[in-house]
């Protein structure tokens, strides 16, 4: 089943350096395969078997380690694991034609996007970005794949997302938008997605007839929505603006009063890790709302899925 399967899904761009790198009917085939690898993972055991992965963080991670070194140990493939700054030891282009050489693929979570870019750039082999300052693509398909188990087709719902507009936000509105989705962020003055970005969204939205909204009230994006989501105020180098960011954002916390704005049994998400008692609470975190450990989950499946396209 696993070479039928994969001979039919295939990605036509090389990279996955950000969400808009697949096609529409990609992102569609990609949810679908990774719905089938979580319903019959031992049909794929051999998939990825005689292909390497490495694996560049340069920040640390539980969820994208973890689920990228078992997505290709669990299709009997192998990954390297390096950890550290890119680029600095030796400069980055000869660190991608060197890996190029030795494996098939390589995924990288980086503090900036150029460094995703150039890998892309430099590397013959298909880059994965695992993470950066500008898009988070792995996880919003996690979360795609998640909403579509919970709510069935996505087309019409509703997803708000509470907090800052940074990279997770922009991997959810642009992917949200595609597949017909409205989305609603809201956050505080100052903290709104990339200019360019939201253009992006709003243009796909209005292509897929969905809606896209950025209010500084929270229930306002809230009314209607199917789930809500949030995500740290504070991103892995921004620990300085912390305590400023923690008085800012207070308003916009996911709790039980804020969540009873939006639909009854509405959906609590999270990319995780979360600070309870910041930007969301234990009571909301713990709920049977919550779907956070589903998203989790579902990072393993989606990324076996986007491996496999590109492989």
């Amino acid at each position: 089943m696993a070479s039928t399967a994969t001979a039919t899904h295939k990605i036509a761009a090389p990279d996955f350096t950000r969400d808009l790198q697949i096609s529409d009917d990609e992102l569609d085939s990609l949810l679908s395969l990774a719905a089938e690898l979580k319903r019959h993972p031992r049909d794929y055991s051999s998939a990825a078997a005689g292909r390497s992965v490495a694996l560049l963080f340069e920040k640390p991670s539980l969820r994208t380690r973890f689920t990228f070194e078992l997505a290709v140990q669990q299709m009997g493939g192998t990954s390297v694991f390096m950890d550290g700054p890119i680029g600095v030891r030796e400069p980055l282009e000869d660190v991608a034609r060197n890996l190029e050489r030795w494996v098939h693929a390589i995924a990288a979570r980086t503090y900036s996007q150029r460094t995703v870019d150039a890998l892309a750039a430099w590397a013959g082999v298909p880059v994965i970005n695992a993470l950066t300052d500008v898009y988070h693509p792995c996880q919003a398909l996690a979360d795609m794949l998640t909403l579509q188990e919970h709510l069935g087709s996505l087309k019409g719902r509703k997803l708000a997302f509470l907090g800052d507009g940074n990279n997770v936000a922009h991997s959810l509105m642009l992917t949200a938008a595609r597949l017909g989705m409205n989305f609603a962020l809201a956050c505080p003055a100052g903290f709104t997605p990339d200019a360019g970005i939201q253009a992006q969204a709003e243009g796909l939205a209005t292509l897929s007839g969905s809606t896209l909204t950025v209010t500084h009230v929270p229930e306002e994006a809230l009314t209607g929505a199917d789930a809500v989501y949030t995500d740290v105020w504070a991103s892995m180098g921004q620990e300085a603006e912390a305590e400023s960011r923690s008085r800012i954002f207070a308003p916009f916390q996911l709790n039980a009063e804020i969540l009873s704005h939006a639909k009854p049994g509405a959906l609590a998400m999270h990319c995780l890790p979360a600070h309870r008692g910041e930007e969301i609470t234990a009571e909301v975190i713990e709920s049977n709302r919550s779907v956070v450990f589903d998203q989790a989950e579902n990072r393993l499946h989606v990324q076996k899925a986007l491996l496999l396209m590109l492989l």
